[in-house]
């Protein structure tokens, strides 16, 4: 009740949050498009060596949207790197920001000093300054990168792009990567957020043309897709920004309110929003994939029209003989990645849309577009209710996985929670905030299983472990009947219960936390900390790292 009142007088009294961006604009002269892509076509670099600058841009994002955003090579998404397995990738950021930013390589077993993590593997680049990473392509399959400075803001505003690893034998007419986010279009909020990350305001106003010329609060969100999230308190130095903003001198890091309840007012693909969006285009015959990666803080229901499709990958990793399945939903959670594969055997012009009665649903929609075919007769139905598919059935058993019942030399609970401190919303493990929260002790060879249970009534918690890919054993107390669940993100809903097992395989410390940013920044982050690893990292004094 308490915190309802709270809730309640927050509402009344401020106007909120963070702003989050995607695109793909005319980025850098390397790039080349990818055929028949979205939109102005995502960028590609091909490695092994390549250049990222992280700089300040506008973007249009549908008609009479246009946003300053934070970008890699000039466009939110930043370009799509492609490189093949086996190679010797060297991702050089130049930093031309006003604020400091880094790299991680979210989902990707890249050594521990190159996991991007400020205060954890590396001091964040400052303006100015530039930092090489370095790692071997050993893995196939689609990932990503982002900012893990700040990243509640600098996720939200741009700074991110797709990483697909190349497998040789992948045999495919046609491949699209399709960048899932939501954004707010508010100025206030924008005006906002920017000064929380820089100390000032936007250079102009007038960029920032929304066509909203405040928040409806009559027009809210309560729908299915709504948290009441009221988060971004940090309390440590690690998450601390003492920029205050205008609202009433509120921190706009650790009060973004409401940052689910409708806020997100504007939902894209690859950076475009509805018409904006241009289609895929396919050939009858064509073999095509699909590569979904969620960039946001919400989780998409994905419905892919007119099709028998297959998942044949989740976080990268192939599902084991995956069924033809229709008219389902996949639920991609934020951090999430889902590979589609499916045969073009059924001409027409057919929707990939978002399924929901959120505000921005409406424009996560593209269009499957068959060369020859000019009529568009496919409709949508984004309130239909469809079954999502259970991934905990799918596909079939194979010999080399974990079991629930064999022994593992550490094992760990993980209940997560929301609470409050000091009239803020806080969001634990164990009871705890980070750095507080106690890590898990491993060493290398050890086989380790993590119990996760969501407390939270209120909030999905999509976990995310740096550095290593854990196996789903259970879901509430149900071993797993399909194939084996490879992942390096999982959504746990209210009430959810997971078993999930993996090899301490890469030696170093790792952050293990949700990848909605507004509740890792709020403190429900720990780490996998390796007690036979020894780092020579130490962060300097004077750098403002902020881990989340």
């Amino acid at each position: 009740m308490k915190k309802m009142l709270l809730f309640i007088t927050v509402v009344c009294s401020l106007f909120i949050i963070t702003a989050c961006s995607t695109s793909n604009k005319d980025a850098n002269k390397q790039g080349v498009a990818i055929k028949g892509a979205t939109s102005e076509p995502l960028k590609v670099l091909k490695g092994p060596t390549i250049t990222l600058v992280a700089k300040e841009a506008k973007q249009k994002l549908r008609n009479g949207v246009t946003v300053p955003v934070w970008t890699f090579n000039g466009s939110a998404p930043g370009p799509e790197i492609r490189v093949k397995k086996g190679d010797k990738v060297r991702v050089t950021l130049k930093n031309e920001l006003p604020s400091p930013v880094s790299i991680h390589w979210h989902g990707y077993p890249v050594p521990n000093n190159m996991d991007g993590v400020p205060n954890v593997t590396q001091d964040a680049v400052a303006p100015g300054k530039s930092f090489t990473y370095e790692f071997t392509a050993s893995k196939v399959g689609t990932y990503w990168y982002h900012s893990h400075e700040d990243s509640v803001n600098q996720v939200d505003r741009g700074l991110y792009g797709a990483l697909v690893v190349e497998d040789p034998e992948d045999k495919y007419d046609k491949d699209y990567t399709l960048m899932l986010d939501e954004w707010v279009t508010n100025k206030k909020y924008i005006n906002n957020q920017i000064k929380t990350m820089t100390g000032k305001e936007t250079s102009n106003k007038s960029d920032q043309d929304s066509g909203m010329n405040g928040m409806d609060m009559g027009n809210m969100d309560m729908g299915q897709d709504s948290e009441m999230n009221m988060a971004n308190d940090s309390h440590s130095s690690h998450h601390n920004n003492n920029n205050e903003s205008s609202q009433g001198g509120m921190n706009m890091t650790s009060m973004n309110m409401m940052d689910h309840m409708g806020m997100y007012d504007l939902y894209t693909i690859n950076g475009k929003s509805g018409h904006l969006i241009k289609p895929l285009n396919v050939k009858e015959g064509d073999r095509v994939r699909l590569r979904f990666i969620n960039a946001g803080y919400l989780s998409h229901n994905i419905h892919i029209h007119g099709h028998n499709i297959k998942v044949i990958a989740t976080d990268g990793q192939p599902i084991n003989n995956p069924s033809l399945i229709k008219n389902q939903v996949i639920n991609i959670a934020p951090g999430e990645r889902y590979d589609i594969a499916f045969t073009a055997d059924n001409p027409g012009k057919w929707l990939i849309e978002d399924h929901g009665n959120s505000k921005g649903t409406s424009g996560m929609k593209a269009v499957i577009n068959y060369e020859g075919i000019k009529k568009m007769n496919d409709k949508a139905n984004a309130n239909q209710s469809l079954s999502p598919i259970n991934l905990t059935q799918y596909g079939t058993k194979s010999n080399n996985q974990l079991t629930l019942d064999q022994k593992y030399d550490v094992e760990y609970s993980m209940d997560l929670n929301v609470g409050m401190d000091s009239n803020k919303m806080i969001y634990t493990i164990n009871g705890k905030t980070y750095p507080n929260t106690d890590p898990i002790k491993v060493k290398k060879g050890d086989l380790v299983k993590v119990k996760l249970v969501n407390r939270d009534m209120m909030n999905h918690h999509p976990m995310h472990l740096h550095g290593h890919f854990f196996q789903v054993l259970s879901k509430n107390g149900k071993p797993i009947s399909g194939s084996p669940i490879m992942k390096d993100t999982l959504n746990l809903k209210p009430g959810e219960e997971y078993e999930v097992a993996f090899v301490a395989d890469n030696p170093g410390n790792w952050m293990f936390h949700c990848h909605d940013l507004h509740h890792a920044s709020a403190g429900m982050d720990t780490e996998v900390k390796y007690t036979d690893y020894q780092t020579n990292y130490k962060p300097k004094s004077s750098n403002s790292n902020k881990t989340e």
